[in-house]
């Protein structure tokens, strides 16, 4: 069976997005980040404020496209699976969480309030995209004095785990790399990445924070001492630095290389049912902005299959990306993939040589990962092939499917049980 890059799993998309429209055009210049002056219009130079103009034009197409339709949740039919999420305690403490989020808050003026504190129920929520011109809200870390960066630091280290925390600060330290070999200082770099503030950080009420820049969205809900780090968005193109300030950072190396060992302790039947394409060609990410209700069919192999050792393997790899979040709900978030381990699928695009580009995904119920190797973007003018996937260019996206997203589920449970006025 044969299946297209952008609709392998048997995907389905909204209607409205049925036949090729200026979208998709802005699509395959989006992936190909090939923004040359013809694609704005015409053949002459441009000025950074034009193009600026431009790219938030862009922005504001894709959010109107993209938000069209209410939030539903990633399915497997386009149907949400009832119950999977319920409003109980985890006995891990927010505490650490919401102190640093008040501390951070305290450090703001009036007017970076105004552009960072949101609702905790806004449509802001699901406004983030990787492209490095998104027009994004909040507050920037550019835009920050040291008390304030340190704070916002400081929150971060709270929600994440120390593994979290350092490969957070890695993306940014990449773009800046990134920037220093692409020349362009306007859109990429270390410090453009913005902080927003959803709702009023509580003991037991509904809040929670968002991290948005090129190659780093996070999202993490928080109520009472529960915890919901989706849309989890982590990449880098390069993803290792061989020059400039930070010459020998690294990152996603075990998330690649633990994905392909995992595909090869496979015997050969197991391998053939995981492995849908052993070609690569695009970009194959299904999750990413705007996808907040794709359905995606399970494909490839279940785990109820797989022996014991092979069994453990995937479950590590998922830990190894839900371990991200602080220690103690990483434990509970692995307690609910465990629930459904068994009809846990994983799916395979590429090739199985120790140098190949692949995509891989992991999904159940309670969670869905994707990893991608990417065409080359902004380093487009170092490939050897610009066309090809690269080793260099890297896109994981971590969601929870059936309705979680953003806490949505919890959030409206919250509402039912106690129903409130805006």
């Amino acid at each position: 069976m044969s299946h297209k890059p952008h609709h392998h799993g048997h995907v389905h998309t909204h209607p409205l997005s049925a036949g090729p429209t200026r979208r998709d055009f802005l699509s395959y210049l989006l992936t190909t980040a090939v923004l040359a002056p013809w694609a704005l219009g015409q053949q002459e130079s441009h000025s950074p404020s034009e193009i600026a103009e431009t790219f938030r034009r862009m922005s504001e197409e894709y959010e109107r496209e993209g938000l069209a339709a209410p939030f539903k949740g990633i399915t497997t039919s386009g149907e949400v699976m009832p119950a999977l999420f319920e409003i109980k305690p985890t006995g891990v403490s927010t505490d650490p969480v919401r102190n640093a989020a008040a501390a951070f808050i305290a450090t703001l003026s009036p007017v970076q309030l105004a552009r960072t504190m949101y609702p905790v129920d806004d449509i802001e929520w699901r406004k983030w995209m990787n492209q490095h011109f998104y027009a994004r809200q909040g507050v920037s870390f550019a835009d920050m004095n040291d008390r304030q960066r340190e704070a916002a630091f400081g929150l971060l280290r709270a929600s994440l785990s120390t593994q979290g925390f350092e490969l957070t600060r890695n993306i940014m330290r990449l773009n800046e790399t990134l920037a220093e070999l692409s020349g362009d200082h306007d859109f990429l770099g270390e410090w453009l990445y913005y902080m927003q503030i959803y709702g009023k950080p509580s003991a037991t009420g509904p809040w929670g924070w968002k991290l948005e820049g090129h190659h780093a969205i996070i999202n993490y809900f928080v109520l009472g001492d529960q915890v919901v780090m989706t849309p989890l968005f982590i990449g880098s193109e390069p993803v290792k630095a061989t020059s400039g300030k930070y010459a020998g950072i690294e990152i996603l190396q075990k998330e690649q290389n633990d994905g392909l060992a995992l595909l090869k302790a496979l015997p050969d039947p197991q391998q053939k049912k995981a492995i849908l394409e052993f070609s690569k060609t695009g970009n194959n990410n299904l999750t990413e902005a705007f996808k907040d209700n794709v359905v995606i069919d399970y494909a490839g192999l279940r785990t109820n299959e797989l022996a014991g050792p092979s069994r453990e393997k995937l479950r590590d790899l998922i830990h190894l990306y839900v371990s991200n979040m602080d220690d103690g709900h990483a434990r509970v978030k692995m307690d609910e993939v465990d629930r459904h381990l068994e009809n846990t699928w994983f799916t395979w695009i590429g090739g199985t040589q120790p140098d190949s580009v692949f995509y891989y995904r992991v999904q159940s119920p309670v969670i869905l990962i994707e990893f991608d190797h990417q065409r080359p973007a902004n380093l487009r003018k170092f490939a050897s092939d610009p066309n090809k996937p690269t080793r260099q260019h890297i896109h994981c996206v971590v969601r929870t499917p059936n309705g979680n997203d953003y806490g949505k589920d919890l959030l409206r449970q919250h509402y039912l049980a106690h129903p409130h006025t805006t």
